[in-house]
């Protein structure tokens, strides 16, 4: 038996007007999901413990069986394991966000985070501006390390864990109120500001008419984390499949593979295909039990407040990632169990992550049901089926089979 997750980052939302009342996750044109769900189990699964802040972090630690409240240590560490930071106990790991502020006249207080993703920029470009940042306030206690497109890491000797605020969380916003109240990082953020706003690469930029990368922003303070072993907990050998650092994070210290494929970027046109053929790969010529396949772009559609994207984002999970990933499998009859999820709502109206339930499908190959429901948010809360903490959904994955029920 082989296990697969294939998880729609922020997939999960509200009813929105503008596709008919419908969420964009039923509105979309799904036959592969609509397929599956005939034949499998589908609930609604609680994978943000209650007094956690939504997030990918706290989520798919759940999805993937770490109970939050024991293993989380902050989000920017697990990024900062993905990439190979040699942290210290004593380090503390900041996530340096590459964004997109307003550039009016006026104190530094006053402007506006457009952007929390600087429009999907690329790795290379940004690398060069964390680069000019890195030459001006670099120093023994403050250490920059590029991670993927706009995602990077700061650490900070013997620093503190403070409480620093998503940028994603306050789009569209003035943020004077969400800056650091430690002076050096928020003078560090001003001054990155008055070093990329006029940088060749966002001049460039500007005239192409895309937003500018134009100041660091700093969040998800955390400690060196320490993660039990996936496969000791679980007796599954897994493969992680993700273009997001936090994801490669949280597989390198559970010991899990980590795949790289080319092209995958996070965004709505990433390496579907790739991905899709890194899972197959893992489970059917390199002995792992279990891939779990990470899609970034529904959340970064919500985060962008774009139904119309979010809805092309989980149709290219279905068209691209569920059909050829199951079309494989069946042709080949590899028994498996396919868990379908997000890992939190990123609805369009509010643009950041929410803490409600998910829907899951769960589809076993060796024991089709026959179902008249289809996957989405209110089939699934229909349907009865609840688990109401995350970390056990992916012990339902793996002994569900083995118990017979």
């Amino acid at each position: 038996m082989k296990y697969i997750v294939v998880l729609g980052d922020g997939m999960a939302d509200e009813p929105v007007e503008a596709l008919g009342g419908r969420t964009p996750l039923a509105y979309a044109h799904t036959p592969v999901m609509d397929a599956l769900s005939k034949r499998a189990e589908i609930g609604m699964v609680h994978t943000i413990p209650e007094g956690m802040k939504p997030g990918s972090d706290t989520a798919n630690l759940a999805v993937l069986g770490y109970d939050p409240k024991v293993y989380y240590s902050g989000r920017s560490p697990l990024e900062a394991l993905s990439i190979g930071v040699p942290m210290k106990e004593t380090d503390i790991a900041l996530r340096c966000n590459i964004v997109t502020l307003s550039e009016e006249e006026g104190s530094f207080g006053e402007k506006t985070i457009i952007d929390h993703s600087s429009g999907e920029i690329c790795t290379e470009d940004c690398a060069v501006l964390l680069d000019a940042v890195r030459k001006e306030l670099e120093t023994d206690t403050y250490k920059f390390y590029v991670g993927t497109s706009y995602r990077h890491c700061l650490i900070w000797d013997k620093g503190e864990v403070l409480e620093l605020t998503a940028p994603h969380d306050v789009l569209g916003q003035k943020i004077g109120q969400y800056l650091p109240e430690d002076a050096a990082l928020r003078r560090m953020m001003e001054r990155s500001y008055e070093i990329l706003v006029n940088h060749p690469i966002n001049a460039e930029r500007k005239k192409r008419g895309l937003n500018a990368a134009n100041c660091c922003w700093f969040w998800g303070a955390g400690t060196k984390p320490a993660l039990a072993s996936f496969e000791e907990k679980t007796g599954k050998k897994g493969m992680m499949v993700s273009a997001v650092d936090l994801l490669k994070g949280i597989a390198a210290g559970a010991g899990m593979g980590v795949s790289i494929v080319e092209g995958a970027n996070g965004g709505l046109h990433t390496n579907y295909e790739g991905k899709t053929e890194a899972a197959l790969k893992a489970i059917l010529e390199d002995g792992y039990d279990f891939a779990y396949i990470h899609v970034e772009a529904p959340d970064e559609m919500g985060h962008q407040g774009s139904a119309e994207k979010k809805v092309q984002a989980i149709e290219y999970l279905d068209s691209r990632i569920l059909k050829p990933l199951t079309e494989r499998l069946d042709a080949l009859k590899t028994d498996y169990r396919l868990l379908v999820l997000p890992d939190h709502p990123t609805p369009v109206r509010v643009r950041t992550h929410t803490a409600d339930s998910v829907p899951y499908m769960l589809y076993d190959s060796t024991a089709p049901l026959d179902e008249t429901w289809d996957y989405n948010e209110e089939e699934g809360r229909k349907s009865g089926n609840y688990i109401a903490e995350g970390h056990k959904l992916i012990e339902h994955l793996f002994l569900k089979q083995e118990s017979g029920t």
